[in-house]
């Protein structure tokens, strides 16, 4: 079955940086676009980034634009977020989404959480 592993959250100060990694088996991980939401409680789920299937275009959320960088490496089926410059309004559960790039079908990883506080 599919499954998407996200890693890398935790704890950070203000003005650090993390980076999160998201693994992903059992599908053909070169045919989905990757994109990485946030969600804080009692909110809806926020695109944050978004890298298409060859990582040609990305496309980014305008509170994190110049401060986030999303990646992926198709030989190792993984995706990544480096994030840098953080803020306590950045404070929320990442999640990883596949969604092919025909078809539409999206999955979603167990999310990892990041908290940004002093």
């Amino acid at each position: 079955q599919v499954q998407l592993v996200e890693s890398g959250g935790g704890l950070v100060q203000p003005g650090g940086s993390l980076r999160l990694s998201c693994a992903a088996s059992g599908l053909t991980f070169s045919r989905y676009a990757m994109n990485w939401y946030r969600q804080i409680p009692g909110q809806g789920r926020e695109l944050v980034a978004g890298v298409t299937t060859t990582a040609s275009s990305t496309n980014y959320a305008d509170s994190v634009k110049g401060r986030f960088t999303i990646s992926r490496d198709n030989a190792k089926n993984t995706v990544s977020l480096q994030m840098n410059s953080l803020k306590s309004e950045d404070t929320a559960v990442y999640y990883c989404n596949a969604v092919h790039s025909v078809y539409r079908t999206s999955y979603w990883g167990q999310g990892t959480q990041v908290t940004v506080s002093s």
